[in-house]
């Protein structure tokens, strides 16, 4: 189904038993389709809502490149416009980034997070964007830098358009901490021990944010969700009950 959100034509599905909602949120790069197993897990309890987020699956591209911000004004425009009350948040990665900047102003029941970075760690620059911001600051050599974005930045960043490129810019520079903090719900963490998109590290920081938060690690990389999903279902059932 489409609906209009913020001048974007949003692809979402909402289907499940039941009076209590639980909202969908995947990935950078992803689509409904990432979250479906766990909306499938539950629908026969909750009315479930998956989005393509804009720029993603068959949602259209923002117009300009947007923020964090922008993606949770999206968000509560979607809830007013189909009538859900107080979800379940989930989001995994880029999504749960979203989730928690939008649980931290809007009624929620509970949120699950599932390798979702929040904070901006200061590592180490890889090799090859040392290099980049080397070169763009040499004579003559700007436009040469802005090429060689297209082959040395991250596979994310090669594969977007344009818009999409500067919109991934701003949301991992963007430091969610303080967001976080005004959380009130019970917040459950999952996260793989192995995963380098979001380390662990990263995960304890968040937890320690909180106010109500558990971090559960589970065996696997980013996508620890799916790669322990009966494990996963059991434990959210547990949380949500």
């Amino acid at each position: 189904m489409k609906i209009n959100v913020r001048g974007v034509s949003v692809n979402y599905i909402q289907y499940g038993d039941g009076i209590k909602d639980i909202l969908l949120l995947h990935g950078w790069g992803q689509n409904i389709e990432m979250m479906k197993f766990i909306g499938d897990a539950f629908s026969d309890r909750f009315r479930i809502t998956i989005l393509d987020f804009p720029g993603f699956g068959e949602s259209e591209e923002p117009p300009i490149p947007w923020t964090i911000h922008d993606y949770s004004l999206l968000i509560e425009e979607l809830v007013n416009k189909l009538q859900i009350k107080k979800p379940v948040v989930m989001g995994h990665s880029f999504g749960g980034r979203v989730a928690i900047h939008y649980s931290s102003y809007h009624p929620i029941e509970k949120l699950i997070l599932f390798g979702s970075p929040c904070v901006r760690l200061q590592n180490t620059l890889p090799l090859s964007t040392r290099i980049l911001k080397k070169l763009k600051t040499l004579p003559g050599m700007n436009k040469i830098g802005e090429k060689m974005k297209k082959y040395i930045g991250s596979r994310d960043y090669k594969a977007a358009s344009p818009v999409m490129r500067q919109t991934l810019v701003n949301v991992v520079n963007e430091d969610l901490s303080n967001f976080a903090k005004k959380i009130e719900e019970p917040t459950l963490l999952i996260w793989g021990d192995c995963d380098t998109e979001a380390p662990l590290e990263e995960a304890r920081i968040l937890e320690k944010l909180l106010y109500d938060g558990a971090l559960i690690v589970l065996p696997g990389t980013h996508y620890a969700y799916i790669e322990n999903l009966s494990r996963v279902i059991a434990i959210i059932n547990n949380f949500i009950s």
